[in-house]
């Protein structure tokens, strides 16, 4: 007697089986299905759920050849080990030191010019900031910075490190950044009218930040402009800076100056 596989498929047909991929947190796949394309940050008995740009998640059941891995099929497998992977780097782009305490603060200090500007600086960098001691500080605009530096009383062991918005030749802002003579006060800036500027239209979905005319508030303007809701402009920046996941988000003109700032105060990582 001859034995028959029960499968009555032509070999022609039949598909080759699709290599099959472990489902480790960082992942990035797409189901073909929905087109859906994100990365994996959760992988459970007979799901992966999957997280896009957007921070938007689904969860897609583990099938045969259920995703696209670069373009070709694959078969999504649980990992051995489903414990959370530690990060490698912050979101600053920093190497992470796992387990690392919080240094006791420094005397030392950033003053950045407002709420907004203190909360993009902390998503970021903050890991950064707590491992080196360093305080943020926002202020309500830097129209009294002179003063302000002076009450503070910046010294070899206590330096001042200042982030300014529009600071460009010829702006208000550039007078009075150097009005500021103090050897241990830094005063640097970004060119954006305000720190909503700093990301990057694309990762907020936008082909660029709208130009608002002189004379307008530029936040109302710019929701005005794209369509959102101009009566609550903090409740529009913390959709946006929940878009906002790392140092790749973010204008290199900012990046560049928050990095300077920490290095001066904490000169350069010296006690």
């Amino acid at each position: 007697m001859r034995s028959y596989s029960a499968d009555l498929t032509p070999p022609w047909k039949k598909q080759a089986p699709a290599p099959e991929v472990p489902a480790d947190p960082g992942l990035v796949v797409e189901e073909p299905g929905t087109g859906f394309c994100g990365a994996v940050i959760r992988c459970e008995a007979g799901t992966v759920t999957l997280e896009d740009r957007f921070g938007k998640h689904r969860v897609f059941p583990l099938e045969p050849r259920g995703f696209l891995l670069e373009g070709r099929a694959v078969t999504l497998v649980r990992p051995a080990s489903t414990a959370p992977v530690r990060p490698t780097r912050t979101a600053s782009g920093s190497v992470a030191v796992p387990g690392a305490r919080a240094r006791v603060a420094r005397a030392g200090r950033i003053y950045v010019e407002g709420r907004h500007d203190a909360e993009l600086v902390e998503k970021v960098w903050g890991d950064d900031l707590r491992v080196e001691g360093v305080v943020v500080e926002y202020l309500e605009g830097v129209d009294d910075l002179p003063s302000i530096v002076d009450g503070f009383a910046p010294g070899p062991d206590a330096r001042l490190g200042v982030l300014v918005d529009h600071l460009v030749p010829g702006s208000k802002e550039s007078r009075i950044a150097a009005s500021v003579t103090s050897a241990h006060a830094l005063v640097v800036g970004h060119p954006y009218i305000d720190i909503w500027e700093a990301v990057k239209p694309s990762a907020v979905g936008i082909p660029a930040w709208p130009r608002v005319p002189r004379g307008q508030d530029w936040k109302t303007g710019v929701c005005r402009a794209l369509g959102w809701p101009h009566d609550n402009t903090g409740a529009v920046w913390q959709a946006i800076l929940a878009r906002v996941t790392s140092y790749k988000d973010l204008e290199p003109e900012l990046l560049g100056r928050v990095e300077e700032l920490i290095d001066f105060v904490t000169d350069g990582g010296a006690a």
